[in-house]
């Protein structure tokens, strides 16, 4: 039997078990379309813009860890996608985007949509294809999905041109498996270096791990939290790394770096030996590397070895897949006898006498941290939360005490603004009987307001809790403290209202003026099981994400809520408000 290109490929597809397609058609790849609309296995989710194809199939399969799937058109189909693909790469998210090309013909004639799709997608993909023949169709995605889901995670491009898609060629069985000489990633770990790690954390005094989001990209997460228990270590999770272990938990230091904990940050300062587990030391995390941990052996854990010794030289580097590695490490430590670190506990008590988060209230005012805090406990902690970017993602990673992995889904390496409505869109989609929740602001959410319409078409019913202050909060922020309150275009003027735009697209709008009206409302939006709520919730619009370490500073320096100067690990003997 004879198919055309267009139809082996949604073949393949189905063989891969996609369930979801999210794209936006166009002239150069109808007949793609065409053979979509001929089959029933694979839901197309028609958004209103690319790039919230991207994010909701980014936010898809950061929720159900299932590579997304997108489809887009040829020249500015693909380009208005880039943004969401830098997203997914930068986060090692695995997502497969098809995009159509002109002819093969027309390819370098400047035709009516083209673009270099290769070339421009280069920098920000894990990898990319342009299918120059019929036959190559089947191999092509094989090989895609192999790459986007193996090794470190990240999106693949499959540029197709036009006229391959109509080609036809006798249907061949699609490969069970594919060999590639030049891609074999590393996933065993050296034993010789997990006798080596082992005998260094038996060893420290003042230990501390590290825990990135290669711990929940790797589904290492059951391992992480049987590995702290048995040695006994602090643990600071990265912004990516949230809910791997859990944040209620004892051992738990909550979250590190410009706006994690002071805890976190004076036991990374003080440790003489950092476990570093699928993460990047990155530079939001790190501060001044000079300053950076100066007392401490680092051992990396990473599958991907151009991540070790990048940024922070390891002493011990471990490549592997982070569940196998802890798996390796549990079995080396079972009969060791570790060193005595309760006076190390003890100094981190003190510590966290601090109450770095604590945040004043005043009369009349909705703070943006009692709102996060007043989600966590009408959703009992267990609804699946995006967010955009800004000071309402801060708020939302500090307040909201994630315990699972693949429940806090959000932008981290790019910081993009609109990542959360699509993510939230395709969370949903992914996790249907999960309560989600969108965190937003009043800047981020303007950015892909349209999705609204397609979360209407397909039902996709999450709560948006929009943290509406008026300004860009986190550019405003900065410009108070480093630009002497020269508020540059970081004010949002002329806001529509976002009650009456949520109705207009066919859903609830609730608007939150009051402090008593907060939690009712929470509750309300969250009955509403069928509906997609809006709440616009007008917070205190000079409120500041704190702790804070200045651009440039050490671990050690961190700007505190109430204290008009930096602290030090000394400053042990008050509250922060």
């Amino acid at each position: 039997m004879k198919l055309n290109g267009a139809e082996i490929l949604i073949d393949c597809l189905k063989k891969e078990g996609v369930k979801h397609v999210f794209g936006y058609p166009g002239g150069a790849v109808l007949h793609i379309y065409d053979a979509l609309e001929a089959q029933d296995e694979i839901t197309h989710i028609l958004v209103r813009h690319e790039q919230g194809a991207a994010h909701g199939a980014d936010g898809y399969a950061r929720t159900n860890g299932m590579p997304g799937v997108v489809l887009v058109t040829s020249g500015p189909g693909i380009t208005n996608a880039v943004t969401g693909i830098a997203t997914a790469h930068m986060d090692s998210i695995p997502m497969v985007v098809i995009s159509g090309q002109v002819p093969s013909p027309l390819i370098g004639m400047d035709a009516f949509q083209e673009v270099d799709a290769t070339g421009i997608t280069r920098s920000c993909v894990k990898h990319n294809f342009l299918i120059r023949d019929v036959s190559e169709v089947a191999t092509t995605v094989k090989k895609a999905f192999h790459i986007a889901t193996t090794g470190r995670p990240g999106p693949v491009v499959i540029d197709i041109p036009k006229d391959v898609t109509i080609a036809q060629m006798e249907l061949q069985d699609y490969p069970d498996s594919i060999e590639m000489r030049s891609y074999k990633p590393t996933t065993k770990a050296s034993n010789r270096q997990i006798r080596k790690a082992a005998e260094l954390i038996a060893s420290s005094k003042k230990p501390i791990l590290y825990s990135g989001g290669g711990v929940v990209i790797g589904n290492a997460s059951k391992e992480l939290r049987e590995f702290t228990k048995m040695i006994n270590f602090p643990i600071t999770q990265t912004l990516m790394g949230l809910g791997a272990y859990p944040m209620t938990d004892k051992q738990s230091l909550g979250m590190l770096g410009m706006h994690g904990t002071y805890e976190a940050n004076m036991s990374m300062h003080d440790s003489d030996c950092v476990v570093a587990i699928g993460s990047r030391f990155d530079d939001r995390i790190t501060g001044n590397l000079d300053k950076f941990c100066p007392n401490a052996k680092f051992i990396h854990i990473d599958i991907d070895p151009s991540q070790i010794s990048k940024n922070v030289v390891a002493d011990i580097p471990i490549v592997g897949q982070t569940k196998q590695v802890l798996q390796a490490l549990i079995e080396e430590l079972k009969d060791k006898k570790l060193e005595d670190i309760s006076q190390w506990w003890s100094q981190i008590k003190d510590w966290r006498k601090v109450d770095s988060l604590a945040y004043s209230k005043s009369p009349g005012v909705i703070k943006p941290q009692s709102v996060i805090e007043a989600l966590y406990e009408v959703t009992d902690g267990k609804a699946i939360v995006t967010s955009d970017v800004g000071q309402h993602q801060m708020w939302a990673a500090q307040y909201y005490l994630f315990d699972e992995p693949r429940q806090w889904i959000n932008s981290g390496g790019l910081g993009t603004m609109g990542f959360g409505l699509p993510a939230a869109m395709g969370a949903k989609l992914a996790m249907p009987d999960r309560d989600v929740a969108c965190v937003t602001g009043e800047g981020s959410i303007q950015m892909m307001l349209q999705e609204l319409s397609t979360m209407l078409q397909y039902s996709t019913p999450v709560k948006i809790i929009n943290l509406n202050n008026g300004y860009l909060g986190m550019v405003r922020q900065w410009q108070e403290f480093f630009y002497e309150k020269r508020y540059a275009m970081s004010y949002m003027d002329a806001l529509p209202d976002f009650v009456k735009l949520a109705e207009s697209y066919g859903h609830l709008g609730i608007k939150v003026e009051k402090e008593e009206d907060l939690k009712p409302a929470l509750i309300e939006a969250f009955k509403q099981k069928d509906r997609t709520v809006f709440l616009d919730i007008m917070t205190d619009p000079s409120e500041n994400v704190f702790p804070m370490i200045p651009a440039g500073g050490a671990h050690c320096d961190m700007l505190l809520a109430g204290r008009d100067e930096m602290v030090s690990k000394d400053d042990t003997d008050f509250n922060a408000v």
